[in-house]
């Protein structure tokens, strides 16, 4: 009854008749055979409708690998470390001060070394806080020399990584525990763009620091501050901005406010404005 080898006596219900196995085969074969011929002509109408994108070139390596998503830190690690041992000429680098950790830094220290052993030149650009955070200060003291310079900034957004202008990194997360390696060279070139920029207004390490008094009595730390401050900006988010913390940041913003003769927090912004302090100064 299973394979149909039966069948039921028309005139006698009792009773069952034998099929010969030859079409009780035939008729099971001719559903598979009819799902298979379904199968082929979906095979050959999905043909007809990739065949204009197979023609529009060939996929390379580089194309379908031009942005990949590393997670976790050894991934991330071990995809740096792959990077900087191919660089041959340049590595630049944006490190917000506020993105350190002691793995980080020694990590970075060991990777760098071996960049500057090869003779190859490294940029790295902090915040200004960083002028006051000796471990790295003994970090940069070390590898130090004319392939070797760091300036900063006051305002840094996020961390960015780039070999030979041909493959960045990216984090996408504030727990650097993914990343993305782009390798696409528009978008390494957009980037070196940035860095350039941002390079161009930042102070060497070496000068002297930027928290000097100009002579409207605000440093550039406090102008930086003041600026955020009138943006709308609360302290949590402007110490996290320019890679201090909140404490030294309401300190900041205290002594800008004895030096507007402010006495509360609105009357500060009015000050800030009303005195020409976010007009264009030279550094």
């Amino acid at each position: 009854m299973e394979f149909a080898l039966l069948h039921p006596d028309p005139d006698d219900p009792d009773w069952l008749r034998p099929v010969l196995p030859a079409v009780a085969l035939a008729q099971r074969l001719n559903t598979i055979e009819r799902e298979i011929a379904e199968h082929r002509r979906r095979s050959i109408q999905l043909s007809d409708v990739f065949e204009p994108f197979m023609a529009l070139g060939p996929q390379t390596t580089a194309d379908t690998h031009s942005i990949t998503v590393l997670e976790g830190a050894d991934r991330i690690n071990a995809a740096l470390d792959l990077a900087t041992a191919q660089c041959q000429n340049e590595v630049v680098t944006v490190q917000p001060s506020n993105r350190f950790s002691e793995r980080t830094t020694l990590q970075g220290l060991e990777r760098d070394k071996a960049l500057v052993e090869r003779g190859v030149r490294i940029r790295t650009l902090y915040q200004h806080t960083v002028r006051f955070n000796l471990k790295q200060l003994a970090y940069g003291a070390r590898l130090s020399n004319g392939k070797v310079e760091y300036r900063t900034i006051d305002e840094l957004v996020e961390r960015l990584i780039i070999c030979d202008e041909s493959v960045a990194f990216i984090p996408t997360r504030d727990d650097q525990q993914m990343a993305l390696e782009l390798r696409h060279p528009g978008l390494v070139r957009y980037l070196i763009k940035v860095f350039e920029f941002m390079w161009s207004r930042a102070v060497p390490l070496s000068a002297g620091a930027p928290y000097e008094t100009a002579p409207d009595g605000i440093t550039d730390i406090q102008h930086s501050i003041a600026k955020l401050l009138v943006e709308g900006h609360v302290d949590e988010a402007i110490a996290r901005r320019l890679g201090m913390n909140v404490r030294t940041c309401r300190s900041h913003i205290a002594k800008l406010a004895t030096s507007l003769g402010s006495g509360s927090r609105a009357q500060l912004g009015y000050l800030i404005g009303r005195s020409g302090l976010l007009e264009h100064r030279e550094p």
